[in-house]
């Protein structure tokens, strides 16, 4: 069920291309400490923001929120169909999904065909990895058309091209040649015109490697982060996937810094990160001592592994190298469980096109959407289970069967749960339940 607050879909800027193919984790960096979580808003002065390089060194840099490149607020020089909004993937309505917004920036107003191609592609590599590829029924994703004057993007083939543009997307950012930022009041403009932003993704027409991660930003919307990536360019999906991590699962990162010593701060809030060894998880029911031993998707089995939340020592992460450490990789175990109880904190395991406040006839029937595969559905009538409904996500109420004086109204619910696996900390599988209830005219 949707969460009062929202989140975003936080990318990075370029990252490892070698890691990708190679398996290896990112090159360790000295870098300055990470970046409060609660920081300013889409019109700030300023932007913390992740930044990969080509080699897999991982380092932050202050970005500046207002871009000199941008074009919105002006009228397009091709109006076209600018701030156009359209569904590329529609699940069902906001209130029961996660929507993902995506805005395309370098897109004069004959490539919007382009953008919705390359935003389409973006979201197929994000979802061809778990766990999105088992929860692709809980999302939305709407694409918004911002045209740009002039096709591409400025630092794109050199530092000194510049290109006039609706967000203002530019490399070279602080110096960095990869690092690709964007207006950020440009940005929450055109998130506004979509239905619904619980993530948002900015897709900059160019085929260099680069990109950007956003997620200092609260904004009024409801999202919590912006991110920008390369269109054009083919990795930029498993950039996307790690940024969800943080967004979406609130994992913390699993590299480390040669600088940064030992850990010796407070147990830390993230599922994948702790100051205990597997032993002191097993004694005292702490972190994810239910997953221990176990073998996980990213390859090897969960333990107590040093290393992780940029510190190389006096923390723990679960496995050798999941993709919160470097791209290529799965989530490991505790990792996955979080992004299925972060996908369910915005999107509902039952959802009905009939609002709960219809008052249902004998003629009607009654259809309810079950997003998730595997998921188990009862039917009960005035809080006793028809058995004989289990599982049918169609029912007509004349089949109920119901009596009584005409006038009489029943209450029909519909219980559904999600049984998987995959999750198992108690207090997360509350999540995974959900029911909607009408009431029945006689």
């Amino acid at each position: 069920m949707r969460s009062g607050r929202l989140t975003t879909l936080a990318l990075a800027a370029a990252t490892a291309l070698a890691a990708l193919g190679t398996g290896t984790a990112p090159v360790a960096v000295a870098a300055t400490a990470p970046a409060d979580p609660a920081g300013p808003g889409p019109g700030s002065a300023g932007h913390q923001v992740e930044v990969f390089g080509e080699d897999g060194s991982i380092s932050r840099a202050r970005v500046p929120a207002a871009s000199p490149f941008a074009s919105a607020g002006r009228a397009p020089r091709a109006a076209g169909a600018d701030g156009a909004v359209t569904s590329i993937v529609r699940s069902g309505g906001t209130d029961a999904k996660l929507d993902v917004v995506v805005i395309g920036d370098g897109y004069t107003a004959d490539e919007q065909g382009k953008f919705h191609a390359d935003a389409a592609a973006k979201w197929q590599e994000i979802t061809a990895v778990e766990p999105y590829a088992t929860y692709r029924g809980l999302f939305n994703v709407w694409a918004v058309e911002a045209v740009s004057a002039q096709s591409g993007v400025s630092g794109d083939p050199a530092q000194s091209t510049v290109r006039d543009t609706a967000l203002g997307s530019y490399f070279w950012c602080d110096g960095v040649e990869r690092l690709l930022c964007v207006d950020t009041a440009a940005v929450e403009r055109y998130a506004a015109k979509a239905p619904q932003a619980d993530l948002v993704i900015v897709v900059a027409n160019s085929a260099k490697y680069g990109g950007a991660g956003y997620n200092d930003i609260v904004s009024p919307l409801g999202y919590s982060g912006i991110a920008t990536v390369a269109g054009g360019n083919a990795l930029s999906g498993q950039i996307a996937v790690h940024e969800t991590g943080h967004s979406l699962g609130k994992l913390a990162d699993e590299y480390s810094y040669d600088g940064y010593g030992t850990y010796d701060g407070d147990e830390p809030a993230e599922a994948n990160t702790t100051k205990l060894t597997a032993d002191q998880m097993r004694r005292t029911h702490a972190k994810w001592y239910r997953w221990l031993g176990r073998t996980s998707p990213d390859g090897g089995t969960v333990g107590a592994y040093e290393g992780g939340g940029y510190y190389p020592l006096g923390i723990y992460r679960p496995t050798d190298n999941s993709i919160m450490r470097s791209l290529g990789h799965e989530f490991n175990l505790p990792g996955r469980e979080a992004m299925i109880a972060g996908f369910y904190r915005y999107a509902s395991v039952l959802a009905s096109a009939t609002p709960t406040t219809t008052l249902l006839r004998q003629g009607d029937r009654l259809t309810v959407d079950l997003p998730a595969p595997g998921t188990r559905l009862r039917w009960y009538v005035d809080g006793r289970e028809a058995r004989e409904l289990a599982g049918r996500t169609t029912i007509s109420i004349s089949s109920l069967g119901l009596t009584g004086p005409k006038g009489l109204r029943h209450r029909l619910t519909a219980l559904a749960t999600d049984p998987t696996p995959a999750v198992i900390d108690p207090a997360l599988r509350s999540s995974l339940t959900d029911r909607l209830s009408w009431q029945v005219a006689r």
